[in-house]
């Protein structure tokens, strides 16, 4: 999964829930995209989310090597590994990995296409 057309973003968040409800969640919590306003509805909207590098900057300040590289690009996590140390966070370039502040641990993207389902 990847976002085709961010032009086309007109900014419902549907996407964000989506993500939420993978994990019975409602609320944006557990969402690992994001969309923000870069002016309104006149100048439109920006998807945040991960991109999927081919060499991922937060896989590699992981010093408990929760982060793994994943096939097609970006990371897989392994949350029995993670000590919430935030270190993947400030490592994105995208500022597309997110925090779950209950589970003190990062939320990024694992290009399911469950949101995809829900872009209108």
């Amino acid at each position: 999964m990847t976002v085709l057309d961010i032009d086309k973003c007109v900014g419902c968040q549907l996407c964000m829930f989506a993500c939420s409800r993978r994990f019975g969640e409602g609320g944006f919590a557990k969402s690992a995209i994001r969309v923000k306003s870069i002016g309104g509805v006149e100048r439109g909207f920006t998807v945040v989310v991960c991109r999927a590098c081919p060499d991922p900057p937060c896989m590699k300040v992981c010093v408990t090597n929760a982060l793994s590289l994943r096939k097609g690009g970006g990371v897989t996590l392994n949350p029995s590994k993670c000590i919430g140390c935030g270190r993947c966070v400030d490592a994105c370039p995208l500022k597309a990995v997110f925090w779950d502040n209950e589970a003190n641990k990062p939320n990024i993207c694992i290009h399911c296409g469950y949101c995809a389902n829900y872009c209108p």
